[in-house]
């Protein structure tokens, strides 16, 4: 998985992958506890979304949009 540029190994076997993206999640839900965070829950999701179709395209789109929105800010050079 490449996250911000950077590369991450996720676990091979699928029940691991589901186990700990459903973790992350439910775990994301105790935000406001001092360890845990509100930041698990995106993570939680992106792992999931490795094994879920509908989660997937949910996250390519955003990628989709983030992309668009990046092209739009981004300035002309002058002629």
């Amino acid at each position: 998985m490449d996250l911000f540029g950077r590369s991450y190994h996720l676990p091979h076997s699928p029940a691991l992958r589901r186990s700990l993206g459903v973790s992350l999640v439910g775990l994301g839900f105790l935000g406001f506890l001092p360890v845990l965070g509100f930041w698990m829950i995106p993570l939680g999701l992106l792992v999931l979304s490795h094994d879920s179709p509908r989660i997937r395209r949910m996250r390519r789109q955003a990628a989709v949009k983030w992309a668009r929105r990046g092209e739009r800010k981004r300035p002309t050079p002058p002629r």
